[in-house]
């Protein structure tokens, strides 16, 4: 277990982050934060010299397929069961949302 994390450094980052410990739940914090980082510590004394740079997972195994352009529905098909359709410039049909941010 990790000696690097102390039990005030964890109530230090509960109070940054607004939470409220108990100090049975400090104490876990604490000794699950410690394994977690003598974990990383662990990872990072992996020799990776011998591993390829570009290698990624699937990158071979699942080709793109070809983007290929195909007829769609006109959008005045597309709008017209939309319960407040929008115009736009030049006549063009739009869906009109609630406004999400400020």
């Amino acid at each position: 277990m990790s000696r690097r994390l102390t039990r005030a450094e964890v109530e230090r980052i509960a109070a940054l982050a607004r939470l409220e410990l108990t100090a049975d739940e400090a104490e876990l914090f604490t000794r699950q934060l410690g394994e977690v980082l003598d974990y990383a510590e662990r990872l990072q004394a992996v020799d990776t010299s011998a591993a390829a740079a570009g290698w990624r997972p699937g990158t071979a195994a699942s080709p793109l397929r070809v983007d290929e352009g195909r007829p769609s529905l006109p959008p005045d098909d597309a709008v017209s069961n939309a319960p407040d359709p929008a115009a736009g410039p030049a006549g063009a049909r739009f869906f009109r949302v609630p406004r999400v941010l400020g």
